[in-house]
């Protein structure tokens, strides 16, 4: 257990030091390079769409980490002492999170990297966490990607440059003919590519079990669901303003759990 809770402390740190170190990469070295280009024009720039895009993955990636906190399920304390005395609880889709120490409703799993429960109050930003960081990243690797190849003058035609750059930017580095800078920015080419391809294969299962009206944990402990509409279900956590929310980090505004906390 405190193993755990040691591990709830140091996964949002390592989350943001990422995003710091990302965005200071962008900042410092993607964007200038992209500056020096004279035939541009001023308006469409390439540095200016390039800012303006991977402002908006970022910013939707950390509107929504930001809520998925802000937003935590609620702590049903009557059914807490139930699951202390191994009774189960009355509802099915409750769960007793040792981590948070607290009882949540259509609890799905603990997220380490937020520090909280996921459940029927913050899924929706969950999962659109998890496909705004898979964006952010893989856009973040194209980005390396361009700046290392005009750096070193490296081509990406082959489809195994990209595996070969790592070993052979090793042995480079240890010989002086690749700088400290470089090398640490194609170490963050693999970590973003990581992070992005993690992300995204976490947040298609996330979207297939809510089109089945399931969650992780009922999956986990074999518990039926009751057969309905996929639209249904898939209105049941994102609302009817979905497509705002798409755009703009926002809580859980229209949907079905968010009115039944209301109620």
């Amino acid at each position: 257990m405190l193993a755990l809770r040691l591990l709830n402390v140091v996964a949002p740190a390592y989350f943001l030091c990422i995003s710091l170190v990302t965005f200071v990469l962008q900042l410092f070295l993607f964007l200038p390079s992209m500056r020096e280009d004279p035939a541009a024009a001023r308006l469409f720039s390439p540095a200016l769409l390039h800012g303006a895009l991977f402002l908006f993955l970022s910013a939707n990636a950390l509107g929504n980490y930001v809520l998925v906190i802000q937003n935590s399920p609620d702590d049903l304390g009557a059914c807490q002492g139930a699951s202390t005395r191994k009774v189960p609880c009355p509802s099915p889709s409750t769960h007793f999170c040792r981590v948070c120490a607290r009882v949540t409703l259509r609890h799905d799993h603990h997220c380490f990297f937020t520090g909280n429960c996921i459940g029927s109050r913050n899924m929706r930003n969950f999962v659109l966490f998890c496909l705004y960081t898979s964006l952010a990243c893989l856009y973040s690797m194209v980005a390396g990607v361009a700046y290392i190849s005009a750096v070193l003058s490296i081509s990406f035609a082959h489809p195994l440059a990209f595996l070969t750059l790592l070993p052979t930017s090793i042995s480079q580095f240890f010989s002086g003919a690749v700088l400290g800078s470089e090398m640490f920015v194609i170490l963050m080419l693999y970590l973003w590519f990581a992070i992005g391809l993690a992300c995204a294969g976490f947040c298609c299962h996330q979207l297939l079990l809510i089109l089945r009206g399931q969650t992780r944990h009922q999956v986990r402990k074999g518990v039926a669901v009751r057969a309905r509409p996929w639209r249904k279900n898939l209105q049941e956590v994102f609302g009817k303003r979905w497509l705002l929310g798409l755009l703009v980090p926002m809580f859980n505004v229209g949907s079905e759990s968010s009115k039944q906390q209301d109620k």
